[in-house]
């Protein structure tokens, strides 16, 4: 999809000789757009579900709620976390997990390979509180985390072992990469053998989402208002459409 996304854009920008996108430009400018039509997913789910509970959402092929769904969950992982010290795991990342986690949907406990529960999350500031009470403590059974910055502490201690916790998160989509090989006469031909090629991880329905976005940010680039108005306009003709 990324080179169908990209012949689209120069197409749209070399038709009135607006300037020149290069293969970097591009690259940076579509890892913004698909960032912004991810976090769209977001907003737009929680709205289905507002529509839902209002009885204004429709079932079957018109549920669209789970079609944000469907999407989100593709960019679902769970993986063990990788541990700090004793109790206490490192969050997703590309150092540990291999991608960086947007949120974490649920801490898994387990010992000695047998899972045990789901982690509620406390802050910080009531922990001590719930540590210090019979009736509140977390258990082995009912155990609970903390947060702070890139790691979590797991309620209570037993859980220290390294396969001990494990995390079901949404991550972050890939950053896209257009490679290319340059021919003789010195534009870049597409080359997706490359091993840095990274497509668009949206659906293929995004493409013109993605296009409109990126001719957005490419019109500031290279100065020109009329392509950040095109890409402004079909942007809003295809939200009309959602």
């Amino acid at each position: 999809m990324i080179n169908s996304v990209r012949n689209t854009v120069l197409a749209i920008i070399n038709k009135n000789n607006y300037g020149y996108l290069s293969p970097n430009d591009f690259n940076l400018f579509a890892k913004q757009a698909q960032l912004d039509l991810f976090d769209e997913y977001f907003f737009q789910y929680n709205q289905q579900i507002n529509e839902e509970n209002a009885r204004l959402s429709g079932t079957g092929y018109a549920d669209l709620k789970k079609g944000y769904e469907e999407v989100i969950d593709t960019f679902s992982v769970t993986s063990n976390l990788t541990q700090s010290a004793a109790n206490i795991y490192f969050l997703p990342s590309d150092a540990t997990t291999g991608s960086d986690y947007y949120l974490i949907n649920e801490i898994r406990c387990s010992t000695g390979g047998v899972y045990k529960g789901i982690a509620e999350t406390v802050s910080n500031s009531k922990i001590t509180l719930l540590n210090n009470s019979l009736l509140t403590a977390p258990s082995i059974v009912y155990p609970a985390y903390t947060q702070e910055a890139d790691k979590v502490t797991i309620y209570p201690v037993s859980f220290n072992g390294a396969n001990d916790v494990a995390s079901q998160y949404i991550r972050y989509p890939k950053d896209p990469k257009w490679t290319f090989t340059t021919i003789l006469n010195g534009d870049p031909l597409f080359d997706q053998s490359q091993s840095d090629y990274q497509d668009f991880e949206l659906p293929i329905d995004d493409g013109n989402d993605l296009v409109s976005k990126i001719l957005q940010y490419a019109g500031i680039s290279i100065r020109e208002g009329d392509v950040f108005k095109f890409g402004q306009v079909e942007e809003q003709m295809q939200n009309k459409e959602q």
